[in-house]
């Protein structure tokens, strides 16, 4: 499985726990906590994406130099 798929089958997951409090009259997961709960995952991924996608540790560093070296840079 990866990693999208994981992700898939959580949301879900709790889905389907929602849905069911919900049914046995539970109050619902309140709104403010999955926005805030978005924002926070949202903001994780988009700061490991960019981390990812350039040249800022060391590896990627090592791996500009190769590109250069290449002529593919």
């Amino acid at each position: 499985m990866d990693r999208s798929s994981v992700a898939r089958f959580v949301v879900l997951v709790v889905a389907v726990i929602n849905a069911v409090l919900n049914l046995v009259g539970y109050q619902t997961i309140p709104d403010d906590f999955v926005n805030d709960l978005v924002a926070v995952v949202s903001g994780a991924w988009f700061i490991w994406a960019a981390w990812k996608n350039n040249y800022l540790s060391k590896k990627g560093q090592k791996q500009k130099e190769q590109l250069k070296r290449a002529g593919l840079d």
